[in-house]
């Protein structure tokens, strides 16, 4: 039985808002500001919206695998994925806004013409594992969010929504297990301090501590895990020592993720 949709609806709620978020800060760059370098060594910001851009164009290509069953790849190759970015990396701000915009309008329509049906349709990302099409639109919602922050133009991992972070240190814990450089990861409430949930039966290492943006913006690569504390399994400061650097992130998605949509991820009792 196919569930009904609130929590897809929910989703492209929340996908339209952090488009409609960057599409502002995008209307801002000018020339000079699209040529400088964003946040990821090597790629300006003309670059990062560029990525954008064509990412959207390759979910459109995964739901329409789902909604038609026909194989299509979410890039034709790794070659073209990266030329895709360059050629569009250098365009004036218009028309970066221009595409920006068509490619979002595009995936929300793939989107809206999707049977129910559909979204429970096994696809495959550039990289495993395989998972249910209704994972595609969290896919975009986390590049819009992350990518947004990378412009380095006055939106930040700070302003990240609370139900993106949520969501997204739930799924980081997720796919790490046993690729985790520490032993165990701790959530504390930024308000009260409190443990909101703890993640043990990692890799070796100490224990990490920390709210979970602070959380999500390192193991995402986009910190040096400032804010975040280092301590000992018995509960001790540790004396000395940095944070491990994370594992590679993202993966497309958890492994085992269930095939028909939630009525909420995550789970209501996580």
């Amino acid at each position: 039985m196919i569930l009904p949709m609130p929590f897809i609806d929910e989703i492209e709620r929340e996908l339209a808002e952090a488009t409609e978020r960057l599409l502002a800060t995008a209307a801002r760059l000018t020339d000079e500001d699209l040529r400088a370098p964003s946040l990821l060594p090597g790629w300006t910001r003309g670059h990062v919206l560029a990525h954008v851009a064509r990412n959207a164009d390759s979910y459109v290509n995964l739901l329409t695998w789902a909604r038609t069953g026909v194989r299509t790849p979410q890039y034709a190759s790794a070659r073209a994925r990266e030329a895709g970015i360059e050629a569009g990396a250098g365009r004036r701000p218009g028309e970066q806004l221009a595409d920006l915009r068509d490619s979002a309008e595009r995936f929300a329509a793939a989107a809206g013409r999707m049977p129910a049906e559909a979204w429970t349709a096994p696809v495959s990302g550039m990289n495993p594992p395989d998972h249910p099409a209704w994972y595609v639109p969290i896919r975009r919602l986390r590049e819009v969010e992350v990518h947004h922050a990378d412009l380095g133009a006055g939106y930040g991992w700070a302003d990240w929504p609370e139900t993106y972070v949520r969501r997204e240190l739930y799924d980081t814990m997720l796919w790490l297990g046993d690729e985790c450089p520490v032993g165990e990861v701790v959530a504390l409430d930024p308000g009260t301090g409190r443990v909101l949930r703890t993640w043990t039966g990692l890799g070796d290492g100490p224990v990490v501590e920390g709210t979970p943006r602070e959380l999500v913006a390192w193991l995402a690569g986009r910190t040096d895990g400032a804010g975040l504390r280092l301590t000992s399994p018995r509960g001790h400061l540790q004396q000395a020592g940095t944070l491990p650097s994370p594992p590679p992130w993202p993966k497309p998605s958890p492994a085992g993720l269930p095939a028909e949509p939630p009525s909420s991820w995550p789970p209501a009792d996580n």
